[in-house]
């Protein structure tokens, strides 16, 4: 897909040539204009059709049909280059929305140059639509013939917004999918934290690299040194053949940090010294520990790099594999009336414990109605490379338990996909295994936070590192360590770190008690008694003692309330006769939907209610309503999380205003739930307030005339950010739209509802999936 029809490159170095070797390739652009010192490279380029036309300055690149100018010069060419493009746009040579964007190494003195350049020509300081960037990607050869396509697949790409921003936003998001596009992991953060980050992780390592070879070759024997030197000092001082004249202009142009690093450097480097002078065996050791497991976990990061450029798992379950994350979207035709009785996938908190418990068991476990979702499939297949025998049939499952102290080493990191209950529900396992283990995931996955275990599984005892500032995966777990029993108080109702915290305590030595401070779901502690496993519940808090066995048991997997709640909110705001949904879920830490529902005055009945292997089920029923917006109660938030985004859509069909708080939770989900659902609907014409911890939506219903019921919704695009459940439920919004709904980012649907689509339009969607 074209997504720029001009484009300006000044500079085809390196990776001014592998940007548009990787534009080309994806079929981003049409037309290619550069210009560089180089002569020699540009002729060569035009050749082979790297580009289509040569200009012979940047004066001459600047043209009123370009819609996009890179600057892959110098860092030091940079500023000129950038006061140029700024004369030139005052003098109608550059288009009013043409985007320009660079990819300089130091992004502090770019973007001074950007504001002096607009207060040059007494413009504000977005007049250039400036997108400051900057990939992380090298390599030792430089020069157009060293191009490489696949240059920035998989590594970070950094975009830099300051205040004032240089480029509004609309222009930052295209340069953000540009790049999205071209492979690269796109992060966005200021310039001076930029600056800072890349002076410890790149500038600083550079620098000691040259010094040290300087070092060396300075040397009085240097003949001899160079010729024993073994493979470290090749390692070490390989990135000391880098560009001196690049790395020159880089140093000084980034002195505040870089100065910065090094005195932190320094300050290190005596402390070390100190305990060689003092002998200090047993502090050295551990320090050398600790910086071993440091650069293990960041090969581990490495390694999750490579899995995103290979695009999948290598693990044998083809179904599970790398989400390609712009390869699906849904096209929506309004439609009107609803009718059928359905039954809708298996539960997939469920589904999820029904693998871990069941291998975790002696003896052999039979599971009927399995979620076939890839995030249920994630746990699946960690657990058989973890040594345990399963058999899957459809949506019948056989597992071969191995007992709590039967699981073995995997033989590469466990990939988790989108699945973040696999991750930190294994994360607890994984912590008390004698074996070192590795949990990495998609895209998505890897920007959710992990610390919310991590944090109570190292009071425990556990030895685990996560990634970053935010603490996300890969997550690095060190085996062999004794975990203690602990007392701790959650500091959000989160059946997730709950289960985390109740797994690891299979292991611990002692009782260990989990207080909440709302009620959230309990699958975790039902399907423990079903394996035999005693756990005891007083009023908000759980105990549980480690040493304990579990036994094998059949499982039946009910129908996923989650899932089911998007038919519940479409039987209520569409027409026709409504829906029946059959054999739900109905534990009482999971209804908090109907309950919400009920009182904006929803027509729901439930019959046929029976209990199955512990859980509660029945059939629920739903008809055309005439909702209420109502300010919903706290004490149902933990009960209804993840039902929020659809409720949302209820909440805009009602009668009145609904507000949101204590939601906190919706922020950390597969995305900020409050925030990208609020930007969705304001897209499709309704009013609504983000607030820190929930929303206020006005409702734009009105009163039922017979079967047919008001548009509430225009049309529209709607990004779901790759959220399954922000996907499913503006689909469920085009039942009151007045005109198309496109939703782009709907692959993920797959994670926990594989036939959504084609189950709603049997009951009266029409849903295209292209």
């Amino acid at each position: 897909m074209i997504m720029f029809q001009k484009v300006a490159i000044i500079g085809l170095g390196l990776i001014g040539a592998s940007i548009i070797s990787a534009m080309r390739d994806r079929g981003l652009c049409y037309h290619v204009i550069a210009t560089d010192h180089n002569l020699d490279g540009l002729d060569f380029a035009k050749r082979i059709g790297l580009i289509d036309e040569i200009g012979s300055s940047v004066a001459d690149v600047c043209r009123d049909d370009v819609d996009l100018f890179i600057i892959a010069a110098p860092t030091k060419a940079t500023a000129q280059i950038i006061n140029e493009l700024a004369h030139a746009k005052m003098a109608g040579l550059i288009a009013d929305d043409a985007i320009i964007t660079d990819v300089a190494s130091t992004k502090g003195s770019i973007y001074k140059a950007v504001l002096e350049a607009c207060k040059n020509v007494d413009q504000p300081t977005d007049f250039l639509n400036l997108v400051l960037s900057h990939p992380i990607a090298g390599a030792e050869n430089s020069g157009v013939t060293a191009r490489n396509a696949r240059l920035f697949v998989g590594r970070q790409f950094i975009i830099c917004d300051d205040n004032p921003s240089t480029a509004q936003n609309r222009f930052i998001q295209k340069i953000k999918a540009l790049w999205e596009a071209i492979g690269a992991n796109v992060i966005i953060m200021t310039s001076q934290r930029h600056d800072e980050i890349l002076a410890y992780t790149s500038h600083l390592p550079h620098l000691l690299s040259f010094n040290l070879t300087h070092q060396l070759a300075s040397h009085d024997d240097n003949l001899d040194i160079f010729r024993y030197a073994a493979g470290g000092f090749r390692d070490f001082s390989r990135i000391s053949a880098s560009s001196p004249i690049m790395w020159h202009d880089i140093f000084m142009d980034n002195k505040d940090a870089l100065l910065k690093s090094l005195d932190d450097y320094e300050k290190n480097l005596q402390d070390f010294r100190k305990l060689i002078e003092q002998g200090d065996s047993e502090t050295l050791i551990a320090w050398l520990t600790a910086a071993r497991h440091a650069r293990r976990h960041f090969g581990h990061m490495l390694a999750q790099s490579q899995i995103s450029q290979a695009g999948q798992n290598k693990h044998n379950d083809s179904t599970i594999q790398e989400n390609d994350m712009t390869s699906q979207s849904y096209h929506i035709r309004p439609s009107r009336h609803i009718n059928g009785t359905i039954t809708v996938a298996g539960d997939k908190s469920i589904s999820h414990r029904s693998i871990m418990l069941g291998s975790l068991a002696d003896g052999v476990t039979h599971v009927s109605g399995f979620l076939e979702g890839e995030d249920a499939l994630a746990t699946l297949q960690a657990f058989k490379d973890m040594g345990v025998k399963i058999e899957r049939d459809g949506d019948k499952v056989t597992i071969h338990g191995v007992g709590v102290d039967g699981l073995s080493a995997p033989q590469d990191a466990l990939y988790m996909g989108n699945s973040g209950t696999s991750m930190r529900l294994l994360a607890g396992i994984l912590s008390a295994q004698a074996f070192d283990s590795v949990m990495t995931g998609d895209v998505s996955l890897s920007k959710r936070p992990m610390e919310r275990v991590a944090t109570p599984l190292r009071s425990m005892g556990a030895a685990i590192q996560t990634t970053g500032e935010k603490g996300t995966a890969p997550i690095s777990i060190t085996g062999g360590q004794k975990l203690s029993a602990i007392d701790y108080t959650l500091p959000v109702a989160s059946a997730q770190i709950k289960s985390c915290l109740i797994l690891a305590s299979l292991w611990a030595n002692g009782t260990t008690t989990i207080t909440e401070p709302e009620v959230s779901r309990d699958h975790t502690e039902r399907m423990l008694k079903a394996f035999g496993y005693p756990i005891k519940k007083d009023g908000n808090s759980i105990s549980i003692t480690g040493g304990g066995r579990l036994t094998a048991t059949d499982i039946v997997v009910p129908a996923d309330i989650s899932s089911a709640a998007f038919f519940m909110v479409l039987g209520a705001i569409g027409g026709g006769n409504g829906l029946t949904i059959r054999k739900v879920g109905m534990n009482p830490t999971r209804t908090g939907l109907i309950d919400i529902l009920r009182l904006m005055g929803a027509d729901i009945s439930v019959s046929n209610e029976t209990v199955v292997g512990g859980e509660p089920i029945a059939d629920i029923t739903v008809k055309p309503s005439e909702l209420k917006g109502i300010d919903i109660p706290e004490y149902l938030v933990p009960l209804a999380i993840d039902e929020f985004p659809v409720l949302f859509v209820a909440a805009s069909c009602a009668i009145g205003t609904t507000k949101l708080t204590g939601a906190k939770e919706l922020r950390v989900k597969e995305s900020d739930r409050i925030q990208v659902m609020a930007d969705g609907l304001s897209a499709l014409g309704i009013d609504c307030t983000v607030l820190d911890d929930g929303i206020i939506i006005q409702g734009k219903g009105e009163p039922m005339t017979g079967s047919e019921r008001n548009a509430v919704f225009g049309g529209g695009e709607i990004q779901s950010h790759h959220d399954h459940r922000i996907a499913m439920s503006f689909a469920v919004a085009s039942v009151r739209a007045s005109d198309d709904i496109i939703i782009q980012g709907t692959e993920t649907v797959a994670t926990s509802f594989p036939n959504f689509a084609e189950l709603a339009n049997e009951v009266g969607l029409n849903i295209a999936v292209s």
